[in-house]
């Protein structure tokens, strides 16, 4: 996969777990995203896409479980947004929560991927590639 292809994207990443935000930060870089912002939970993430002149990102990454504003109520609020640009932006969920049912709500939901933690960078890069379009 070329990196090359990555450059120009935009990633939020949304998890209330620093450490957790920093690694999937590396792993982005490691496939060349390099713009990314990030939010400590839905809530935070959810009134910083509605913030006037927020550039918006062209996909974000998400934990399922955190205390305030939760994957699952995030992706839902956003799918349901009003303004089509955000309604559109591709969710990947990224959790430890292996249960198959979560996973099933999570995409009846609006979530483009659930994926499953850990992961490594090619696979991040690739399921990346399939939500924004671009060929791996």
């Amino acid at each position: 996969m070329s990196i090359d292809l990555f450059v120009s994207l935009r990633a939020m990443i949304v998890d209330d777990q620093r450490t957790m935000r920093s690694i999937v930060r590396k792993l982005l870089s490691q496939v060349g995203v390099t713009d990314v912002i990030e939010a400590a939970d839905g809530k935070e993430a959810y009134e910083r896409l509605e913030t006037p002149g927020e550039i918006l990102p062209d996909f974000v990454i998400c934990d399922l479980h955190m205390k305030d504003g939760d994957g699952m109520t995030f992706c839902n609020k956003l799918r349901r947004h009003k303004n089509a640009d955000l309604a559109q932006i591709p969710v990947l969920i990224l959790t430890g929560d292996s249960d198959g049912l979560l996973h099933e709500v999570a995409m009846q939901i609006g979530a483009a991927k659930v994926l499953t933690k850990p992961i490594s960078a090619p696979d991040l890069g690739r399921e990346i590639s399939e939500v924004v379009g671009f060929a791996a």
